[in-house]
Parts: C-alpha cells; sequence; structure tokens
C-alpha cells in the first residue's frame, strides 16, 4: 500500500524528531505529501486562580512565544522536506487535548496514516502524564506507525 500523505506529529524532542525522519522517508519513498503537526497546549491559566496574578498581556505574550516556537519547528520539518523533494505543510494546532488535536488534523488534511513517537513512559508517570500516543492509537480510524 502506498501512502498518499502522511501526517508527521511533533513536539520538537529528540525521539520525535525519529519520527520526523521516518515519517519523511516513508513520504520520499511513496511519493507521498506530508503534514507535519504541532499541537501547542494553551496557557494554564487555573493553576493561578486565587494564587499569583498574571497579566493577560503576560499569557498573550507567552501564548505567543509558544506559538512562535511550534511555527518554527514546523517550517523546519517543512524545509527539510522540501530539501528531499517532498511536499510538506507546516500546521500548528491550539489545544489542550494533544491526541484529540492529532486526530482531528488527520480527518482534516485527509492523511492516511500518523507518524508519532511515543516516550514509553509507565507506572505513576504514565497514570499522572496520560499517553497521548495510546489515545490516538485507541481512537483513531487511520493507521498509526509510532516509534520508540
Amino acid at each position: 500500500m502506498y501512502y498518499q500523505r502522511i501526517l508527521i506529529a511533533t513536539d520538537g524532542s529528540t525521539l520525535s524528531e525519529k519520527a520526523v525522519d521516518h515519517g519523511l522517508a516513508l513520504a520520499e519513498l511513496s511519493g507521498a505529501t506530508a503534514v507535519a503537526l504541532k499541537v501547542v497546549p494553551r496557557y494554564p491559566r487555573s493553576y493561578f486562580e486565587g494564587g499569583m496574578p498574571v497579566e493577560l498581556a503576560d499569557v498573550k505574550r507567552i501564548e505567543q512565544q509558544w506559538n512562535d516556537a511550534a511555527q518554527a519547528l514546523v517550517d523546519a520539518v517543512k524545509a527539510r522536506g522540501s530539501a528531499r523533494g517532498i511536499t510538506v505543510k507546516a500546521v500548528v494546532s491550539k489545544s489542550d487535548l494533544v491526541a484529540e488535536a492529532i486526530i482531528a488534523a488527520a480527518k482534516k488534511h485527509k492523511a492516511d496514516l500518523i507518524v508519532m513517537a511515543s516516550h514509553g513512559r509507565k507506572g505513576v508517570k504514565r497514570m499522572l502524564m496520560g499517553s497521548e500516543t495510546q489515545h490516538v492509537l485507541t481512537h483513531s480510524h487511520i493507521p498509526v506507525l509510532v516509534l520508540r
């Protein structure tokens, strides 16, 4: 089976870079286009309710910094793909629900494969932090390639 559009989810980590490399290589081999996706969370305002006051301007500035960093990350993936002759669309999505945002982006961009990394958290860390990869695997209706 050849893929036509591959969604590559990245968070900029070293492990995530492995997923980017594999996703781009697979796109190159199959002649597919790619969508590089970074999901950016919203600023956690509720953590500060009743505590340290945070100015709205500061919240907006922090969210803009996160968005700019995410855009630079997906733009770099796009440039790496272009250097290999792969058409890559750079996408930043704002959501606190990372797995749902990945699945929604795959659907919106008509991807037929999602490539992402798994950090392999276990035990308490997994319970506390959750597993976005596990959630995508469980709820996605398209194939998911997971790199560890």
